[in-house]
């Protein structure tokens, strides 16, 4: 991917979520503040798989917080990464994608949203024996979204997970996935600390008629300029 074009016109905020403590890893994130440069679904996805990242956001109004989210292949109507990051950068309180409005809160080093796993794309969760064996995993053949998890240590809610999207879109293996933890976490009714792809971290917490806190680390890594 060329990453150095220019316009004067469209910035691309690249970030990173769900860092570790020091930092590394975390999910890729393109963020297209000025979403009305792309009009229309079509100029978004082409954008999208011309990034490559897992997701890419388009803020549409970012008093109000509207957001519309974008894999390399197609449009999704509520993703936790992207929401996390976007929350983090605009400063918002309030992010507003598709599936509705999702409140969000800083503390400390972390970012915060709170969320309903209903609204998560499906995916099927699969668990393991140990940590040792979801690493060992190879990159399955597209066709099913497979979020492949094991307890690291089950009485402090640690798991170690991977994820992976089976699209055929390029995206092989997704480093940090805020849907899917979702999903894992309605499933074992808990909070949990997940460790995901190479050392991503993704916290959650269960919270009162449903909702689901989903938080971790954002960092900005570099800003694009775009040139059409």
């Amino acid at each position: 991917m060329n990453t150095t074009v220019t316009s004067s016109a469209t910035d691309i905020d690249v970030l990173r979520v769900f860092c570790a403590g020091d930092g590394r890893y975390g999910n890729a994130l393109g963020v297209v503040r000025e979403g009305r440069t792309f009009p229309d679904e079509a100029s978004r996805q082409a954008l999208a798989k011309e990034l490559g990242f897992s997701e890419t956001v388009f803020v549409d109004d970012p008093e109000r917080g509207d957001v519309d989210i974008y894999t390399p292949g197609v449009r999704l109507p509520f993703a936790g990464h992207p929401l996390v990051g976007a929350a983090w950068l605009l400063d918002l309180e309030v992010v507003q994608p598709p599936a509705g409005e999702v409140w969000t809160r800083g503390d400390g080093e972390f970012t915060w949203i709170e969320a309903r796993a209903e609204w998560a794309p499906p995916r099927t969760l699969r668990r393991h024996g140990s940590a040792a064996e979801v690493d060992a995993l190879e990159v399955p053949e597209p066709g099913e979204w497979i979020y492949a998890w094991a307890w690291e240590d089950e009485a402090a809610g640690r798991i170690r997970a991977r994820a992976f999207p089976g699209r055929g879109d390029g995206i092989d293996e997704d480093e940090a996935t805020g849907a899917a933890a979702l999903l894992l976490t309605a499933e074992l009714g808990r909070a949990l600390n997940i460790t995901q792809g190479r050392g991503s971290q993704i916290l959650t917490a269960p919270g009162p008629d449903g909702l689901i806190e989903l938080g971790g680390r954002v960092r900005l890594e570099r800003t694009l300029t775009l040139a059409r």
